[in-house]
């Protein structure tokens, strides 16, 4: 299996008043194609630093990024855009579904910024995927947070990523809506997806194959808990 993601030697450090901190400190890292990752670590230990960069949200200030053969540091912002809504879906903790766009809208949002236009009975699959069909035309204030997230979800996956990163997936989730995102997350892993979590529960860490263990902005910790599966 070829590496979809590398990191070489990384490094971020924002200013916090007359501090400097070292957000990532020399990383380095490969995942590989069809991989599921989780990122441990205390508040402040760089995790959503790392899962931006790889996203291609934010840029190191110095090391080296490739992302599906692509180097980071070396494209512009277009370039920058073009990749993210190529390569990479999205999920955070707050959801951010437009309060105003019914869930089927939600999940269209992300083709305004592609080629590909017209994908609605793409969004309506999506949403009967993930256990909404039902509720494609509700606005989100008429969702639970579990349906939210799942409408997030769809959303992620709208454009056929090549990984999907999550922050946090289900931090504002009870637990049996944290077990329906778990499973979906563990369904379209086997279906090959390269899933990338940055997570407090340990009942999801446990659930990937590799888990990285960040601390003070390195990794301390790079455990692989299962092989991964070659995809079909």
């Amino acid at each position: 299996m070829s590496d979809l993601i590398t990191l070489n030697t990384v490094s971020k450090t924002y200013r916090r008043g007359r501090e400097q901190v070292h957000a990532l400190d020399g990383v380095d890292l490969a995942i590989q194609q069809g991989e599921f990752v989780a990122v441990v670590g205390p508040s402040g230990s760089g995790k959503s630093t790392l899962l931006n960069i790889i996203g291609a949200m934010d840029q190191p200030d110095t090391g080296q990024v490739t992302i599906a053969g692509k180097e980071t540091t070396a494209l512009n912002e277009k370039g920058l855009t073009c990749l993210r809504a190529d390569t990479i879906g999205f999920v955070f903790q707050q959801f951010f579904l437009q309060p105003t766009l019914t869930a089927r809208e939600n999940v269209l949002l992300p083709t305004l910024f592609t080629r590909q236009k017209h994908l609605e009975s793409r969004a309506d699959e999506l949403l009967a995927r993930v256990g909404l069909a039902e509720r494609a035309d509700h606005l989100p204030d008429e969702l639970s947070g579990g349906e939210m997230q799942r409408v997030a979800i769809a959303r992620a996956l709208i454009n056929q990523p090549k990984v999907l990163l999550a922050d946090e997936p289900t931090g504002n989730l009870d637990s049996q809506n944290a077990r329906a995102v778990y499973a979906l997350l563990d369904e379209l892993h086997g279906d090959g997806l390269t899933i990338i979590t940055v997570t407090h529960s340990e009942e999801l860490a446990l659930r990937t194959e590799r888990r990285l263990h960040l601390h003070d902005g390195r990794i301390v910790d790079d455990i692989v808990l299962r092989e991964t599966k070659e995809a079909s």
